[in-house]
């Protein structure tokens, strides 16, 4: 059977479906989680089941810069802005270095 690009594309970006839903799922939750606050209570960032973390601040430049460039800090991080995970590239970097020599 031949596949062409269109039906290969498909495929590909029915893989991510699932994740995309999760994903979705985890913000209407964390905004339903303070919503459920009163006004004067809501911090707008937290975690989910005490395990994902939420943050729906504005960041600043200096929350950005920190989060994806801390040598010194974790690989996996919170992220800057929304639900969930992402990767400090100063700790990536400063962890290869360190392995090369």
């Amino acid at each position: 059977m031949r596949t062409t690009a269109r039906t290969d594309k498909k495929s590909r970006s029915g893989n991510w479906k699932p994740l995309k839903i999760l994903a979705l799922g985890l913000v209407i939750a964390a905004v339903i989680k303070e919503l459920r606050l009163p006004q004067e209570e809501r911090t707008w960032h937290g975690a989910l089941g005490g395990f994902v973390p939420y943050d729906f601040r504005m960041p600043t430049m200096d929350k950005v810069k920190h989060t994806f460039w801390d040598p010194e800090g974790s690989i996996i991080v919170d992220r800057v802005f929304g639900v969930g995970w992402t990767i400090n590239l100063g700790a990536v970097v400063a962890k290869v270095r360190s392995l090369a020599g």
